[in-house]
């Protein structure tokens, strides 16, 4: 056993041997102990630092512990920056100034070389010259003996560099050293990274804590002010009740005006003065002091109340202001010193009732301590306007209870004499009960037909859609009932008639209906029905077919029999109606429906019709305002001399084309203009701008012919001689011929209205207009026309025209105007030629004026801003 353990025993000279590579290794452990050590430092400086400020020492202490680092410093870079930023210099021979310097300055530099290549520098002096041949750089500032610089990198970015410096000579730097510099550089990023983050959140956090003490305090101010003002509306509003709740005792109420000021200002002394009748003299009617007693009625003087009174304005009266008031003249001698001996501070504001000054409130303080401010006068000059108001209120309210107490007196006085007449009274009253019946009856009633009216049906009607939303099932319907030929007959046979027309007309119908029906009449030629709790629309339909058929039969009305007819619009009640107006409109849709198909029916509503209608009455307003803002755009269109090619004149029309809707057809916007009313309108529309055409049309020397316009012109211009004369004068203000201009007359319009036209004709005529029968042939015009009006131009249909030359028969029709018109004065012009077929045929019967596309085109004119002054209402 000794042989073993022998055998394994070292010789002292193996151990000697042995000891250096134990003290290599022993050093190695320490190292790396060190370098652990050094890591987890860094690890809690990112946890427990909070600046840049201090991580930077903090770091440079480490690195010290396991290198000679005296000389150290710490770069950073920015991609997007040209400059470098010196976070941290520590430098025995060279001082930090700059904290930042220019990239381009430091790139010929160890610095500018590690963060421009990324990689890390051994640099020895006594190797400088193998070291510039190889890395090319120079060194700036005062020359190391030796450097250590490492890049700082986030990932594969080099965001900056890490330098170890020492001028001495006797300090060697190793590779053991670069290293462990190398390992520590990566966890240093990370760590300044976490400092920097932190440091920017408690920044945040700071500045935002900032903010909100910020707001907190101007919240705090704004509650302030709040409360103040809320104060004050409150003492506004106890100022308001105080005049009307208060009794007669007039020191309680001052006393508790005096309270509700003291809540707003200093007020411990107070009082109230007032001017008496003939405001010569002062009462004191409140007076609350802490230096003195109330004083007597005095006469006035120069007094601080006076003063007020006599500036009509609330005035701050103060030890530094008595004194110019007094040289002034505007105080006496004697209530200046008292106000400086006592140091008073004294407000004092005009209480004006009815525009006058009736007196004084005042408030004031002893002592210098305590002393009003201009804000103080503001909110006094504030509250004295609502005390006067309080006490104009509290003198009016105690000269009503005066009056109101002789009242009583008075009506004790005449009791006797009131019961006497109880009896007339009471025979008064039950004919006023009559009376009242009866107007209730009218109220609700019509006064022609007795049948309930708008009012009466309405709210039946309310009661129906209640009923209706609570009891889906049972069944409602409103019939909307429109005549046909009322206006004829009253026109014709006159008011009487149209009355008894229609309270024949109410029988008829209330033979059609149930009892419990509601029939009612809404005004003019319209009633309404209501039919209650039927079991099947076919119900609703089979009395809608007998009012119908009831309504046809012929009426006699001053010994003539008339006939009339009805239709008849149906809204069945649903659950989504909410007002009576929404289900009659409903039925007034479907009833317009009916009318439109042909009267003499009843149409049953949809949703489609309301739909239709709205619609419409879009149209019409963007007619309206088109026409307002001239939108229209205007054609011409010659007339020629076919046997010259001269113009015989130029016929202007109007186009609407509507920016969404496109092109609208003549006859729908002409429909539209006639619905709304507004065909008159769009006529003088049309005639303005045929004289301002005319008033600028080219004055030309070799013009062969005089320019002159048609325009179309509705018969509704003719009925009234006010409406002949505003066409008169449009005429002669816009400093037009009235022989450059041609009135175009649908042969239609004519059929409608003949009778009444003919003098407006005429004067037309003397005026000096042209006059054209349009489209002659298109309705049922009577030749008779061409013998009893003045038309100086006869249009042919284009109609006729059209049929050209196949239709031989029209074609003899156009031959024979032609040569009535030889003997009745009037040329034939043929509108609407379209080929040169129609023209030849025409040329062959010798017609001389034609109009058409074939001839030449409508033209459109450039746009032009009309006077759209509205007509209309004029008109009615």
């Amino acid at each position: 056993m000794s042989t073993d353990s022998s055998k394994y025993e070292l010789s002292e000279e193996e151990l000697r041997e042995l000891i250096p590579q134990l003290q290599q290794l022993t050093d190695k452990y320490k190292r790396a102990e060190r370098v652990q050590k050094a890591l987890f430092n860094i690890s809690e400086l990112a946890s427990s630092v909070s600046n840049l400020s201090h991580l930077y020492p903090a770091i440079h202490e480490i690195i010290g512990d396991f290198m000679e680092a005296e000389n150290f410093f710490v770069a950073f870079c920015d991609a997007d920056s040209e400059f470098v930023n010196m976070a941290y210099f520590v430098d025995e021979f060279d001082e930090q100034v700059i904290k930042q310097l220019p990239a381009e300055k430091l790139k010929q530099g160890l610095t500018g070389y590690i963060l421009n290549s990324g990689n890390h520098i051994f640099y020895r002096s006594e190797d400088k010259e193998e070291f510039n041949k190889n890395v090319k750089v120079e060194l700036i500032g005062s020359q190391p003996h030796e450097l250590l610089g490492v890049p700082l990198k986030r990932g594969n970015q080099v965001i900056g560099a890490m330098v170890v410096q020492t001028y001495d000579p006797n300090v060697a730097y190793t590779h053991e050293d670069l290293e462990v510099l190398l390992f520590v550089s990566q966890h240093i990023v990370t760590t300044v990274d976490r400092v920097k983050n932190r440091e920017l959140t408690e920044r945040t956090i700071r500045e935002r804590t900032r903010q909100l003490r910020q707001i907190n305090d101007d919240l705090q101010e704004e509650i302030l002010e709040r409360q103040k003002v809320e104060s004050l509306q409150q003492a506004l509003f106890e100022i308001s009740e105080l005049s009307a709740t208060a009794g007669k005792d007039m020191d309680s109420f001052y006393a508790a005006l005096h309270d509700i000021l003291a809540r707003l200002i200093s007020a411990p002394n107070c009082y109230i003065a007032t001017l008496d009748e003939s405001r010569e003299y002062l009462d004191f009617p409140y007076f609350s002091d802490t230096h003195a007693d109330t004083p007597n009625r005095r006469a006035l003087g120069l007094g601080l109340t006076e003063f007020v009174i006599r500036r009509g304005q609330a005035e701050l009266i103060d030890p530094s202001r008595i004194l110019s008031l007094t040289e002034s003249g505007e105080i006496d001698v004697s209530v200046a010193q008292e106000i400086l001996q006592q140091a008073n501070s004294w407000l004092g504001s005009p209480l004006i009732i009815d525009g006058e000054v009736y007196g004084v409130i005042a408030v004031q303080t002893y002592g210098k301590s305590a002393k009003y401010t201009p804000r103080d006068l503001e909110l006094l000059r504030f509250v004295s306007h609502h005390i006067a108001v309080a006490l104009e209120r509290k003198f009016r309210a105690d000269a009503i209870q005066a009056y109101n107490e002789q009242l009583e007196e008075r009506v004790e006085a005449r009791t006797q004499e009131l019961n006497e007449a109880n009896e007339v009274l009471r025979q008064q009253i039950e004919e006023r009960k009559e009376i009242e019946r009866k107007l209730i009856h009218d109220a609700h009633h019509d006064a022609l037909t007795d049948l309930p009216n708008r009012s009466m049906f309405t709210s039946r009607l309310e009661l129906a859609i209640a009923n209706k939303q609570r009891h889906p099932e049972n069944m409602f319907a409103v019939l909307f009932i429109d005549l046909d030929r009322f206006k004829i007959i009253n026109d014709t046979l006159g008011h009487h008639a149209g009355d008894e027309f229609l309270i024949e007309v109410s029988k008829r119908i209330a033979q059609c209906i149930r009892g419990h029906d509601l029939l009612a009449r809404l005004g003019g030629d319209e009633f309404v029905l209501l039919l209650d709790a039927f079991a099947d629309s076919a119900d609703v339909e089979e009395v809608s077919a007998r009012i119908i058929e009831s309504i046809s039969e012929p009426f006699i009305l001053d010994g003539k029999e008339m006939y009339s007819g009805a239709s008849i619009g149906i809204a069945h009640l649903e659950t989504y109606y909410r007002t009576a107006d929404e289900v009659i409109r409903d039925a007034d849709a479907a009833m317009y429906q009916a009318k439109s198909l042909g009267r003499g029916r009843f149409v049953m509503f949809d949703k489609s019709m309301r739909e239709r209608l709205l619609e419409e009455l879009e149209l019409e307003n963007e007619f309206r305002r088109s026409l307002r803002e001239s939108e229209f755009e205007c054609y011409l269109q010659p007339i020629f001399d076919l046997r010259t090619q001269q113009p015989l004149y130029h016929e202007i029309y109007v186009r609407w084309v509507h920016p969404t809707l496109g092109k609208v057809a003549r006859e729908q916007f002409r429909q539209v203009a006639e619905h709304s009313g507004l065909t008159l309108d769009l006529d003088l529309y049309q005639l303005r701008s045929a004289c301002q055409l005319l008033a600028s049309w080219p004055k030309v020397d070799n013009l062969e012919y005089e320019p002159r316009i048609g325009v179309n012109v509705s018969i509704n211009h003719l009925l009234q001689a006010s409406l002949v004369n505003k066409i008169l004068d449009i005429i002669n203000e816009s400093g037009v011929k009235p022989s450059q201009l041609i009135f175009e007359f649908d042969e239609n319009d004519l059929n409608r209205r003949s009778q009444y036209i003919l003098p407006a004709i005429k004067k037309l005529k003397r005026a000096g207009v042209t006059l054209v029968l349009d489209n002659f042939g298109s309705g049922l015009a009577s030749l008779s026309y061409l013998f009893s009006y003045p038309f100086d131009f006869i249009k042919i249909d284009h109609r006729f025209i059209k049929s050209l030359p196949r239709s031989l028969r029209n074609l003899k029709l156009i031959q024979s105007v032609m040569l009535i018109s030889g003997h009745l004065k009037f040329e034939v012009i043929a509108e609407g030629i379209d080929s040169n077929s129609q023209l030849e045929s025409l040329k062959e019967i010798e017609c001389i004026y034609g109009q058409g596309r074939f001839l030449e085109p409508p033209q459109l004119l450039p746009s032009m801003q009309i006077n759209t002054e509205t007509d209309s209402a004029e008109a009615e």
